[in-house]
C-alpha cells in the first residue's frame, strides 16, 4: 500500500487537508470489506455516535470508544446496566448523549440476538449486497449518494429488529466504511487497490 505520507497520492475529496490519523484511516480502512463481527459492530457504534457530528469528531475519540466500551465486546455490553451507563454519561472521552449511549447498549443486545438467527452479524448484514462489495465508479464527489436501495432495506429490517441510531443515511456510511460498497472515486489511488483480486472481500461460499 503506498505511503499516506506521500503528497502526490490522488486521494478521495472529502479526506482533502485532513489531519495524518483522518488521512490514515481513508488510506487504510475506509472501504476495506470487514467480516468480523467485532469490527462490524465497532462501526455500528460509532457510525450511529456520529449523527449530527463530524466524522472526524468520532475519530478523533475512537479510542476513547474502544476504552469505555469494554473494546467493543458485544456481550460484554450487552450487560451494561444503569450504573454503567450513568458512569459513560460522565465521561469527556465520548459522546455524552445519552439516546446515543443508551442506544449502543440496545444494539448490543439486539446484535447478539441477530448473531442467534444467522450464526453471526456478518452473515446477516452482507446479504443486503449478495455477500459482495458493490463496486461503483464515482468521478466525482457530487455523484456519491447519501443513501441507496440497498441501506433503505438494511435500515428498515435493523430497525424492525430493535436497533436504534440505524437511519438509511447512517446506514450507507456503514455500508461505506465497512468496504460493503467501494465508494472512493475512481481517480483515487485506493479504488484501484481496493477493485484487485483478494480485496474485494467476499464471503466465504460466496461467488
Amino acid at each position: 500500500m503506498e505511503s499516506t505520507r506521500r503528497k502526490n497520492v490522488r486521494r478521495c475529496h472529502w479526506v482533502a487537508n485532513g489531519s495524518p490519523p483522518y488521512v490514515a484511516y481513508h488510506d487504510k480502512e475506509w472501504g476495506v470489506p470487514q467480516h468480523d463481527d467485532r469490527v462490524l459492530f465497532e462501526f455500528l457504534i460509532l457510525e450511529g455516535a456520529q449523527a449530527g457530528l463530524s466524522w472526524s469528531t468520532i475519530l478523533n475519540k475512537r479510542e476513547n470508544y474502544r476504552k469505555a466500551f469494554s473494546r467493543f465486546d458485544v456481550r460484554k455490553i450487552a450487560k451494561y446496566d444503569k450504573a454503567k451507563i450513568a458512569k459513560l454519561l460522565r465521561d469527556p472521552g465520548i459522546v455524552r448523549n445519552r439516546l446515543k449511549v443508551e442506544a449502543a447498549v440496545n444494539n448490543a443486545r439486539a446484535f447478539l440476538e441477530v448473531q442467534k438467527q444467522f450464526g453471526s452479524f456478518d452473515a446477516y448484514i452482507w446479504q443486503f449486497v449478495g455477500g459482495r462489495p458493490r463496486r461503483n465508479a464515482w468521478r466525482s464527489h457530487k455523484q456519491v449518494p447519501a443513501s441507496t436501495p440497498e441501506s433503505d432495506a438494511m435500515s428498515k429490517d435493523l430497525k424492525r429488529r430493535g436497533f436504534k441510531f440505524v437511519g438509511s443515511t447512517i446506514m450507507y456510511a456503514f455500508m461505506q466504511a465497512t468496504g460493503m460498497v467501494n465508494d472512493h472515486a475512481l481517480d483515487c489511488f485506493r479504488w484501484k487497490q481496493l477493485e484487485r483480486k483478494g480485496e474485494r472481500g467476499e464471503r466465504k461460499g460466496k461467488t
